[in-house]
């Protein structure tokens, strides 16, 4: 149901028409408590349910809905003055077939226009798309209610709310959750917990602070807010605009409701009676009869009864089956956690403890109570049959090799629909974030990245020619090399390794690994070897010298720049030592910094067969062999062209995406 508050004055002339107007709209107000009959303005999947829900989006696949207040509303008393102050709050639910997995989410927005067609599914919710997000001319403010973590939008996590402004990139975000008036402490709440939230958004003109507040569902509006940020929206929105909602959907089936909505200028937001609120779909068995209200208990008894004995008898079956052994596990199979033991260790795979996400599962960190020892548990995803053979092939390579700059792998945990691998735990995280500054870590000086370089060279040779077998790590890059409590480089995630015998010739297989790092005959042949992995190195080395990632998008003119192109560049311009990372503030080894650049170079060399072996990188490291004086000629290329006219398609370029192929290149989103 909607309700409108009246003007406060009528209009006595037409001259004075549009200002009363808006002056009465100043003072206005709205509330929905429930949707039946609201004359809402509807796009894409967004519509109104016949119990007067709100549904913005369901099912799976990249689709979009938008619902919005339908008047303009004036957030200006006059043109070009500053946003007036506003507020309101919504009830919102989100469900999924899936536990504690949603795609992607959904966002209330003020924005001046109700013409989004051209924003972006997925990981943009609706709001942008990659040319438009970031733009100061979208005038778009947005509170987003984000599942999903993408790290190129810089997520804190699948489970937070965010403030957006323009962009898709959160200015700030927090974990979802409230804090206690009782005792001040910080509660966690799961967005995608099937039970219904209520959230409160204001904004003050005077201090020009927003703040985002949530809470369950019937618990009244806590005195301390989740987000609290000072942001002159003045600076944002425009004099007359739209405000509503919008959602996306990715690869699981998710649903977004709003079940009720308020909204005042310059005064706190209508309450909402929740008693009054429509309610959820049900996600269990209807009762058929008043019979079965009698029945029921009885029933239920015997059905837990029976469901017990058959839940003994499956798990006593299971255990002994647990017992069993692959081959590969008895050959190659280092020591077997129990379950139990790993769920202690991450106080259950607590989102507090979640150290990071991959193409492949995500990270947590853990204790073991048993040995105290710190540990890394991998739960490789099992959405997909790929994840069964990243598991084997980790556990197989990985599981033997030792090496003090390898990350090792302590054992591993089978269970029924979930891998686990535990590793040892790098105190220090990956090197990416020290390259680049996230998690406020500071940047490294040039020592620290020589002794990592030299580091990873070193475990890279082990692989290719010291250890039983050639081990092709197929995906070296700074997100895969971690730092342990002395800061020295360890290469780890080792789950799209390829092995074979030393003095075989490599069959060709899928492409895979990470755009960016990829030697351009991959696309030609698909045949990876240990120079396709020299290729990677080289760009790894030009990576951690010039502090930049591989493949980097221009927004404004949608260009694309290879790392690989532009070092290129400024060293036939003479110019070397300016592509060395600004941050050292020229406190770093010329000699030792142009040797990596230019092994950096010789090393991504589009000709495999111009490309040293690891065992004449590190001998070039060490100093027992001289780089050549005139580099080949053929090292003036073009790599961005070398890629396209290889067959690597020109959207997936610009992304930077993690790539598994059976045969044909594709781009995999990591969502948001």
């Amino acid at each position: 149901m909607k309700q409108h508050a009246l003007p406060l004055l009528l209009l006595p002339s037409l001259f004075l028409g549009l200002t009363l107007a808006a002056l009465s709209l100043d003072d206005t107000g709205f509330i929905y408590t429930g949707f039946n009959g609201a004359n809402l303005g509807l796009d894409g999947m967004a519509t109104i349910k016949s119990s007067g829900l709100l549904q913005l989006s369901s099912g799976n696949g990249e689709r979009k809905g938008h619902a919005f207040h339908p008047d303009l509303l004036h957030f200006r008393k006059v043109p070009g003055g500053r946003v007036q102050s506003f507020s309101l709050s919504f009830v919102f639910a989100i469900l999924s077939i899936a536990p504690n997995l949603s795609s992607h989410g959904m966002a209330f927005l003020i924005c001046p226009s109700r013409n989004l067609s051209s924003t972006g599914t997925r990981g943009f919710l609706g709001l942008f798309n990659r040319q438009t997000s970031g733009n100061a001319s979208n005038h778009i403010f947005a509170v987003e209610l984000d599942t999903i973590q993408n790290t190129e939008f810089q997520d804190i996590n699948d489970n937070h709310i965010g403030i957006d402004v323009n962009g898709i990139s959160s200015v700030r975000s927090y974990y979802t959750g409230y804090y206690d008036d009782s005792q001040g402490n910080f509660q966690n709440m799961t967005l995608n917990s099937h039970e219904p939230m209520q959230v409160w958004v204001d904004y003050d003109e005077v201090t020009i602070q927003i703040s985002v507040t949530i809470a369950p569902l019937k618990r009244s509006k806590p005195i301390r807010p989740l987000i609290l940020i000072t942001y002159n929206l003045s600076t944002v929105l425009t004099d007359q605009a739209y405000v509503g909602f919008s959602s996306t959907t990715g690869s699981i089936d998710s649903q977004h409701y709003v079940l009720g909505w308020s909204f005042a200028m310059n005064k706190s937001a209508p309450g909402i009676d929740v008693d009054k609120l429509p309610k959820l779909p049900r996600e269990g068995p209807k009762n058929s009869s008043k019979a079965m209200e009698i029945i029921l208990p009885m029933a239920s008894a015997i059905f837990v009864l029976v469901v017990g004995l058959a839940i003994f008898q499956f798990m006593q079956r299971q255990s002994r089956y647990a017992e069993l052994r692959e081959d590969w596990e008895v050959e190659f199979g280092p020591h077997r956690f129990s379950y139990k033991d790993l769920f202690n260790a991450t106080q259950g795979f607590k989102n507090s403890n979640l150290l990071g996400v991959g193409g492949f599962g995500s990270v947590y960190r853990g204790i073991l109570r048993s040995s105290k020892l710190e540990v890394a548990v991998k739960k490789v995803s099992h959405e997909s049959r790929q994840g069964i053979k990243e598991f084997i092939a980790e556990v197989v390579s990985i599981g033997r090799l030792r090496h003090r700059n390898l990350v090792p792998l302590l054992g591993y945990c089978r269970r029924k629909g979930e891998l686990l691998l535990v590793y040892e735990y790098m105190s220090n995280g990956s090197l990416d974030k020290y390259l680049y500054g996230q998690d406020g870590k500071p940047s490294l000086n040039w020592a620290h990245r020589f002794h990592i370089i030299k580091g990873i060279a070193s475990g890279v040779l082990y692989l290719h020619e010291e250890w039983d077998q050639v081990v092709i790590h197929r995906d070296i890059k700074a997100s895969n090399v971690l730092l342990d409590g002395d800061m020295n480089a360890r290469l780890g995630d080792f789950g799209l390794a390829k092995l074979y015998d030393h003095g075989i010739d490599p069959q060709t297989t899928h492409v895979v690994g990470t755009m960016g790092y990829l030697a351009p005959e991959l696309a030609r042949c698909g045949k990876a070897s240990p120079l396709t992995d020299i290729f990677a190195f080289g760009v790894f080395l030009l990576e951690v010298t010039c502090g930049r990632r591989p493949v980097e998008h221009n927004k404004q003119n949608s260009n694309v720049l290879m790392l690989v192109d532009w070092v290129l560049d400024k060293w036939h311009k003479g110019l070397l030592t300016k592509v060395v990372d600004s941050r050292l503030q020229d406190e770093f080894d010329t000699p030792q910094a142009c040797l990596v650049l230019k092994l950096g170079l010789l090393c991504s060399h589009p000709v495999p067969d111009a490309r040293p072996s690891m065992r004449q990188v590190m001998q070039y490291f060490e100093g027992d062999m001289k780089l050549p004086e005139k580099m080949p000629e053929s090292l003036s290329f073009g790599m961005q062209a070398l890629m396209s006219s290889e067959g690597f398609d020109s959207y997936i370029l610009s992304q930077g995406s993690t790539v598994v192929t059976n045969g044909a290149l594709t781009g995999l989103s990591g969502g948001r």
